[in-house]
């Protein structure tokens, strides 16, 4: 029952918008912490994290996520503003793949899957200065990856979950906790070669 209530909500909500209204963020904020965006699985295109006392979270102005396969690596690169000072960083996981992901619809096999970092993922983070980081632990999981057809035709995948990560920043500690993501992913941001 819940799943058709949610199919109804997702074609009426669909019927009603144009497709650049699709890729717009929509920022719902959480319960607990009113900076982050609350845990959906709507497609929302919105993300966000504790960054130490701070926060990384998405922008409207940047798309907020990018997908690239080359080379048996998927790379599942998150793109915000670190929130008090609003200069971009890019969160970058890089995840070696059993199974090649050259069509949008392969995303799908990220359902459901954890990926322990740094056992089984490397990560980088993109900021106006040149960082090292050292990856201490953490944790990717795609607690959801979902098809969402319009008329029949394969429209995005959405893939939705949480993120976790302890690091050295040139040296020193730095904890990004409580992350989350529901991203929307249609052709235009997945690449593969």
């Amino acid at each position: 029952m819940k799943k058709i209530c949610l199919m109804i909500f997702i074609g009426v909500s669909l019927f009603s918008c144009s497709k650049g209204e699709m890729d717009r963020t929509i920022f719902i904020p959480d319960d607990d912490d009113a900076t982050l965006p609350a845990y959906t699985e709507w497609g929302y295109n919105s993300f966000g994290a504790e960054y130490d006392r701070d926060y990384f979270l998405v922008s409207n102005s940047i798309a907020p996520c990018k997908i690239t396969y080359r080379n048996n690596q998927l790379q599942f690169a998150l793109f915000g503003v670190v929130h008090s000072t609003q200069k971009e960083m890019t969160l970058q996981f890089t995840i070696p793949t059993a199974s090649p992901m050259k069509d949008l619809q392969d995303l799908l096999l990220l359902h459901n899957r954890k990926i322990s970092i740094p056992d089984s993922c490397s990560v980088k983070i993109s900021q106006s200065t040149d960082t090292v980081i050292t990856v201490i632990g953490g944790e990717l999981y795609f607690k959801r990856a979902q098809l969402l057809s319009i008329d029949d035709q394969m429209n995005r995948i959405i893939l939705s979950g949480t993120f976790d990560l302890q690091l050295l920043k040139d040296g020193f500690p730095v904890t990004i906790s409580n992350g989350r993501f529901d991203v929307g992913i249609p052709k235009k941001v997945f690449f593969s070669y």
